[in-house]
């Protein structure tokens, strides 16, 4: 029997993404007839094969990325999720996807669901109904810490470094404990986490004796550390003083120029409106309004979100 992809046309080919075409087109015409074959239009073509090994291909000119789609896919999708604590409804039938690389920013009043949500995402809460879904597999019990390692680190509140370890220790406890990485691979990862955030001359130190500010930002140098493709911020900067957010905040902006997932509860308006893709908020368990952060905030449609938007700007 022959190969199938050799001598099958409809066969998908062992590189993703559609087939280059046979025959460069001319400038503007997409869909018109290919040039006559000659050397120069033969250069053409090979060199548009050996761009579409690289996952581009040039036309007329120009590069196009095939697989920009497919790095765009669903790294987060949220099912029908609900959340009781008790009696108390928490979460109400909560659908959401997240893309690759997106920034998404969750605001809203106290008490609406915003940190249950992503704590149910890295199922530090387990939700009572629905699916959360990271890059194509189901979150379960059985699944949750495994998946937690591979995927998604989370900056909390109130830091939650260990203060009994130095700066160092509490970057590579996770990378040595969970991930099996050596010692000298998590501190030389820890190290490069530290500079990223401008404490590299602070490995050495223990957590008490840092800033809040500074120990935020540790935080997030760990959440680097494990080099996971998601980070979930829990209102990052609302346990620190007001002139200690500036520092954490140039931090995650600068982490929002990289393709890494973040989802970010935050009170903080000029950080969503520069670094959000989306920004949604919510209210008693719901999402009421979602968009992009010109529509967001200069043209919100739901009027409770106005009225909170209001409230908040002036």
């Amino acid at each position: 029997a022959l190969p199938p992809t050799r001598h099958r046309p409809e066969a998908r080919p062992l590189l993703h993404g559609p087939r280059p075409p046979a025959f460069p087109l001319l400038p503007g015409t997409p869909d018109a007839a290919p040039r006559a074959l000659n050397r120069n239009n033969i250069e053409m073509v090979l060199k548009s094969k050996i761009l579409h090994v690289a996952g581009q291909i040039g036309y007329n000119g120009h590069l196009f990325d095939w697989h920009k789609e497919e790095r765009m896919a669903n790294m987060i999708e949220i099912r029908g999720l609900n959340k009781y604590f008790g009696d108390l409804h928490v979460l109400k039938d909560i659908d959401l996807t997240v893309k690759e690389g997106e920034k998404l920013v969750i605001i809203g009043p106290s008490g609406s669901g915003k940190s249950t949500l992503i704590r149910c995402v890295d199922y530090l809460e387990e939700p009572t109904s629905g699916e959360v879904i990271i890059d194509g597999t189901p979150l379960t019990k059985k699944n949750h810490l495994e998946m937690a390692r591979t995927y998604s680190s989370m900056v909390f509140q109130q830091f939650n470094l260990y203060p009994n370890m130095t700066v160092l220790g509490n970057l590579t406890l996770a990378p040595i404990k969970l991930q099996k990485k050596s010692k000298e691979e998590a501190t030389e990862a820890a190290m490069a986490a530290l500079k990223r955030v401008g404490l590299a001359h602070k490995a050495g130190e223990y957590p008490q004796n840092l800033s809040g500010g500074q120990q935020q930002r540790v935080a997030i140098a760990r959440a680097l550390c494990t080099k996971q493709p998601i980070i979930l911020f829990d209102e990052p900067t609302s346990a620190l003083d007001p002139e200690m957010v500036q520092e954490v905040l140039d931090v995650m902006i600068e982490l929002a120029q990289e393709n890494i997932t973040m989802i970010c509860v935050t009170h903080e308006m000029g950080f969503a409106r520069q670094v959000a893709d989306r920004v949604i908020f919510m209210e008693d368990g719901r999402i009421l309004e979602e968009g992009t952060p010109e529509h967001f905030f200069d043209n919100p449609e739901n009027p409770r979100c106005r009225e909170f938007l209001s409230k908040i700007l002036h």
